[in-house]
């Protein structure tokens, strides 16, 4: 049985990578579109901005004139390197919405939040326009080497009846780079540079040519939703609750929590698997759900010729019913509780495996 997703995502899987390698090429030039830029070396971080950040790069110590945290990262293979996805936590309220077609409101002193981020909205949609700004480090042991800076514009529009302005949500940014050990620092700024707001993040991202022994995957996430796009991004974008890879849109499960009668629906991409002489490949994949030590659903095998792994699981399990000397089998809704996704991974070219875990709840 082929292993598919939703979107039987495997059918483009060559032509999404060949467009995403186009994009990547033109990502450099892109990030140079910073408005009044002076004549001679491109800034792509204004001073007073690049102070802070660099203030405190040793200590990690964050500015808090706009709240935020960076929660996580995960990544998947890009052209001559790897596509990062970062992930930030911010109340809306701290980034600005206001009303379209009417003024940014001015925000307290010493705070991030806004005059009226208590009043019902009366619009619509919202808009927040504010800055972005990304500083890459490469480590080496306990020095640092500035690799790249970027400047990402936003000016983000919601419509007010999906956005909660007192509560957080997560925003997502992406970017390529190569293997390595890296700091990020990553500065929110209002667009007069006088409220700034500064974060630390140590990374490590793996060399893909490493694994030539061993498998291994990028990190194992669920999604709730995945769409094909018309074109790739071409800059980077800060966007809320989504991110995109290649000509992909898609909404991650970042809590790990579904609902009964909900699928499972994964995403990763495996290293190390190799390909026939004909450039094809042969992966089997086990899964099964474990609660504790007792199998609660298991799968039939799925098989893969691509290394790239969109895969929905419905969870849904058989229970034997006994009725006297009778017994009948019966599909179920898997019921509430926690539970650990097994995933047995067998290359069937090389013969190596591998075996991944992941957490997760049914409420």
């Amino acid at each position: 049985m082929k292993g598919k997703s939703s979107l039987t995502l495997w059918l483009f899987v060559p032509v999404m990578v060949a467009l995403f390698a186009l994009s990547l090429v033109a990502l450099p030039s892109l990030q140079r579109q910073k408005p009044q830029q002076p004549k001679g070396t491109p800034i792509y971080i204004p001073d007073e901005v690049k102070k802070v950040m660099l203030a405190g790069m040793a200590s990690r110590e964050p500015r808090l004139d706009i709240p935020f945290t960076i929660t996580h990262n995960i990544f998947l293979p890009a052209q001559q390197g790897l596509h990062s996805v970062f992930f930030l936590k911010i109340k809306n309220a701290d980034l600005g919405f206001h009303p379209m077609g009417q003024e940014q409101p001015e925000r307290k002193e010493g705070s991030g939040a806004q005059e009226t981020q208590s009043q019902t909205p009366s619009g619509p949609q919202l808009q927040a326009s504010f800055n972005m700004f990304l500083m890459f480090n490469l480590l080496e042991g306990d020095s640092y080497k500035t690799v790249r800076e970027v400047y990402v514009p936003c000016n983000l529009v919601e419509d007010a009846s999906a956005i909660n302005l007192e509560g957080e949500d997560y925003y997502t940014f992406g970017y390529p780079l190569l293997a390595g050990r890296y700091l990020l620092s990553v500065a929110l700024t209002s667009l007069d540079l006088k409220k700034i707001g500064v974060q630390y993040y140590e990374f490590t991202l793996p060399d893909p040519t490493s694994f030539q022994e061993t498998m291994e995957t990028t990190p194992i996430f669920f999604i709730k939703s995945i769409e094909r796009m018309d074109a790739p991004e071409m800059r980077t974008t800060l966007h809320r609750e989504y991110f995109t890879y290649s000509v992909v849109k898609i909404v991650p499960n970042i809590e790990r929590v579904f609902n009964v009668g909900e699928n499972l629906d994964i995403f990763f991409f495996i290293f190390g698997a190799q390909p026939t002489a004909e450039q094809k490949f042969n992966i089997e994949i086990n899964y099964e759900v474990k609660k504790d030590d007792e199998i609660a659903i298991r799968w039939v095998p799925q098989i893969y010729d691509n290394p790239l792994v969109s895969q929905p699981l419905p969870l849904k399990q058989t229970v034997i019913i006994k009725q006297g000397e009778e017994q009948r089998q019966e599909t179920r809704d898997l019921p509430e509780g926690k539970y650990t996704l097994g995933i047995q991974i067998q290359d069937k070219v090389s013969g190596k495996t591998l075996t991944k875990t992941v957490d997760f709840e049914v409420k």
